[in-house]
């Protein structure tokens, strides 16, 4: 078992890659947060000096980075990936970055020899910590093959969704339903709140019917709860929606309520929201409406 790089060591990558280490894996690890790599080196990996040195110790090697320019710094740039990598050798990003940016990036990388792998997370925070992120893998079957076991080490769900890109695409398919069910979710709870019904009995009422969904039993009762710190900030579904916009304007697909939900969020940004949770979504109803859906103290659904 070769070592595999691990360049990203934030909030998602660094349980990613602990969990890579309690799976039996070597780690290489890289990130310019030095205290980042102190704690993953003191679990049991090894430091690197750079993106390059991480590539030449390794013969696969994992991305999670915020955005396209930071993956693109990191792999083309000076002491990049790419100067340091050897023909055959396979870049997974797990990065959420455009899909046109992913294309470029693999093509780039193809002229070396250099295979890469997309494969963008969902599941915030808590399922990087537990193991059981939802990844969604662009690129060539025996690539996703070969890689399948250290992203098995990551993940509940492994699916290779296409080619190179494909696995950026549906993950802004999925930011797309995960910021429209949070925004109907507060439309309706602080409708329910301004008509004198108890919002917490709204949602027991409704959670088994059509209107339920994984968004509706993830964010209500947090945010009934008053609980707005970041499993998934703000500033981070500006970023995928504006990713999204941009790869439906490459490809001549308009998304009108994408860009509703998407100036709701730059709304909420200039309030001073942006690391807040995207829960907060529905504080932008409140506002509107000078009302505020916390759930009583003594509201227990009927039996």
């Amino acid at each position: 078992m070769g070592k595999i790089g691990f360049i990203g060591l934030g909030i998602m990558g660094k349980p990613m890659s602990k969990n890579l280490i309690k799976a039996g894996y070597q780690l290489v690890v890289y990130d310019i947060v030095k205290e980042a790599v102190a704690e993953v080196v003191a679990a049991g990996a090894e430091p690197a000096g750079s993106p390059r040195e991480v590539a030449a110790r390794c013969d696969k090697f994992i991305t999670m980075l915020p955005n396209s320019p930071h993956v693109k710094e990191v792999v083309l740039g000076d002491n990049g990936i790419i100067e340091g990598a050897q023909q055959g050798s396979i870049l997974i990003d797990m990065s959420s970055i455009d899909p046109m940016v992913t294309r470029e990036i693999a093509a780039k990388l193809k002229e070396k020899g250099i295979r890469m792998l997309d494969a963008p997370v969902s599941g915030g925070e808590p399922k990087a910590i537990d193991g059981t992120l939802s990844i969604m893998v662009g690129g060539r079957q025996e690539d996703f093959d070969e890689c399948y076991d250290i992203l098995k080490a990551m993940g509940a769900s492994v699916v290779r969704v296409g080619d190179i890109g494909a696995g950026n695409v549906t993950k802004l398919a999925n930011q797309i339903i995960v910021a429209l069910n949070i925004a109907a979710m507060s439309e309706a709870l602080v409708l329910a709140t301004k008509a004198g019904v108890e919002p917490e009995l709204v949602y027991q009422a409704i959670r088994g019917g059509l209107a339920g969904s994984a968004v509706l039993d993830a964010k209500a009762p947090l945010v009934m709860a008053r609980k707005f710190n970041p499993g998934f900030r703000i500033n981070l579904h500006i970023k995928d929606l504006a990713n999204a916009l941009a790869a439906g304007h490459e490809v001549g697909v308009p998304l009108p309520l994408t860009a509703t939900v998407m100036e709701i969020l730059q709304a909420l940004k200039v309030d001073g929201l942006g690391d807040a949770d995207h829960g907060a979504i529905i504080r932008f109803y409140e506002k509107l409406a000078q009302v505020e859906c916390q759930a009583s103290s003594t509201t227990r659904p009927s039996r």
